[in-house]
């Protein structure tokens, strides 16, 4: 299964790994499917790490899951963050995922046990994925670069 998320500054074609994951592949189909991410804003933009969305309020603190709370992890040891445009649900901790997610602009180990890893980019990585990484930042906290929030919105769509 695949969804297409349009930004306006192109469009990713994800990968949804449906069989490895299923509660977060649920989850994220479900939610496109109702048009929950449609206009959200990739409220997080770190150069050379990843790009968050999924908070239709915008702030980086909302989101629901669809079954209204949060959902478990599903970490397997086969899914890793050895590349650029792996997707991952975001999360505040163990078992806390609900409606967020992140992509990555590169390989990040580091972060391998700790989300769930549940899609890739196959489609845009070298174009809307390179456009999105360059949108301007600006200094927010020491050493770390975030976009000026508002920038982009998108929405997604699934296909079969």
């Amino acid at each position: 299964m695949s969804v297409t998320l349009h930004t306006t500054h192109g469009d990713l074609k994800i990968e949804v790994f449906c069989e490895a994951v299923p509660k977060a592949a649920e989850n994220f189909l479900a939610l496109c499917a109702s048009n929950y991410y449609d206009g959200c804003i990739f409220h997080r933009n770190i150069k050379a790490f990843m790009v968050q969305t999924g908070d239709p309020s915008g702030s980086g603190k909302g989101g629901q899951s669809i079954w209204g709370g949060t959902f478990s992890d599903e970490i397997r040891s086969t899914l890793k963050f050895n590349a650029r445009g792996i997707v991952a649900m975001a999360n505040s901790g163990p078992d806390s995922n609900k409606s967020q997610f992140f992509i990555t602009y590169s390989k990040q180990p580091h972060l391998d046990g700790k989300y769930t890893i549940f899609g890739k980019v196959i489609d845009g990585v070298d174009s809307t994925l390179d456009a999105m990484e360059r949108v301007p930042c600006q200094q927010q906290e020491p050493a770390t670069q975030r976009n000026q929030a508002d920038k982009y919105h998108h929405s997604c769509k699934p296909h079969r």
